[in-house]
């Protein structure tokens, strides 16, 4: 008897339409949409095309005026798209009238984002604050889901199934993200031991904004192996290495999740266990993409994150990443313009070395005032 082998074809990428809005920041926009683009290719989905309004206010049924959804509703049926990726937050209700009105999937940026980091989660714990940032996102979403059962609300004897659903939905909602909240407290607590036991070792932390090549160089300084890929959030969990000199100074090295512009406040939150870590760190290294554009206001989006982590002073230095995009002139105007800081390839190792032996004499300095 023979047996058939039936070949599964993988699903069908979904093909996404990107929607933006000028607003008040209309020349960024550009580059925010080529960002939405990146992090759509993340989730998966295949981007067909971009609308976007330059003008008007935004409208508060909709996001955008009834000219540009007529226009949207067209591009969705020229182009069978399965999904509109809005590149701002949306209310739910703004939702729920723009998948009325396209009659597909609609979602915002810090739903893709948060969809990517729920890919990603490797660790139990990234689990547990992936999920909590998405009932924490959902929770105040939940009545839309219910929308279709709002007729049934009213009158004698008819009120009851939409609401009863609806509350029941939300007590459960709610009494998981009270579990989950639980749960990375006690994460916390081992992290705060796990921390103290460190604390007679200098320990650095390397933050900045995702894909700028954090975890290449964590490679190189440690001599490691981590996860490293050319695509947003490629790494959501903190991973800490020791260097150790030929004298045998000692260094922790922490390569941490990477951030962006419009990160969605609850997975801030949510992820705030481990981004501790650069909180608890002697010293931060902000490494930047000195090849891109725009790495002024990347530069300006991790230290927004920062702040919003701890308002405690912390010692930071530059490291700027992917030297060799660069000419020596470009090169040489960063040094002068941020003094202290350093230029380094860590794909081809230029600078890293000199960086490397840096930390191991800031980590010699401390130790007699530890010892103390």
């Amino acid at each position: 008897m023979k047996q058939s082998h039936e070949v599964v074809n993988p699903p069908r990428p979904e093909r996404a339409l990107l929607v933006g809005h000028a607003g008040n920041n209309g020349r960024h926009l550009e580059r925010s949409l080529e960002e939405l683009a990146l992090l759509a290719d993340t989730a998966g989905a295949v981007v067909l095309d971009q609308v976007v309004q330059r003008r008007g206010t935004l409208h508060p049924a909709t996001f955008v005026g009834r000219g540009k959804l007529d226009e949207i509703k067209a591009e969705v049926g020229r182009r069978g798209a399965d999904i509109a990726i809005f590149d701002d937050d949306l209310s739910p209700a703004q939702v729920r009238n723009l998948e009325k009105a396209l009659a597909i999937k609609v979602i915002d940026r810090s739903e893709l984002i948060l969809d990517i980091f729920a890919r990603r989660a490797r660790t139990r714990e990234s689990r547990l604050q992936v999920e909590l940032a998405q009932l924490e996102y959902t929770l105040p979403r939940l009545t839309g889901m219910w929308k279709h059962l709002e007729r049934q609300a009213g009158g004698i004897g008819t009120r009851g199934p939409g609401e009863t659903q609806l509350e029941v939905d939300r007590r459960r909602v709610r009494e998981r993200i009270a579990t989950l909240k639980r749960a990375l407290e006690a994460v916390a607590r081992e992290r705060e031991v796990q921390s103290r036991r460190r604390r007679g070792e200098f320990r650095t932390a390397l933050v900045g904004y995702t894909n700028a090549g954090k975890s290449t160089l964590f490679n190189r300084l440690t001599r490691s192996q981590v996860l490293v890929e050319d695509r947003l959030f490629a790494t959501l969990d903190s991973t800490t290495r020791k260097m150790v000199s030929s004298d045998r100074t000692q260094v922790l090295v922490t390569d941490t999740v990477g951030f962006i512009r419009k990160l969605p406040h609850h997975l801030v939150a949510s992820f705030r266990s481990t981004l501790m870590e650069t909180v608890h760190a002697d010293l931060l290294l902000h490494v930047v993409d000195a090849s891109d554009p725009e790495f002024r206001l990347q530069m300006a989006a991790v230290e927004q994150v920062l702040e919003e982590l701890s308002d405690q002073a912390r010692h930071v230095t530059l490291v700027f990443n992917k030297a060799d995009r660069l000419e020596d002139e470009a090169a040489a105007g960063l040094r002068v313009e941020f003094p202290g800081s350093f230029v380094v390839s860590a794909r081809d190792g230029a600078g890293v070395d000199g960086l490397r032996t840096w930390l191991w004499g800031q980590a010699a300095a401390q130790r007699p005032r530890r010892a103390s």
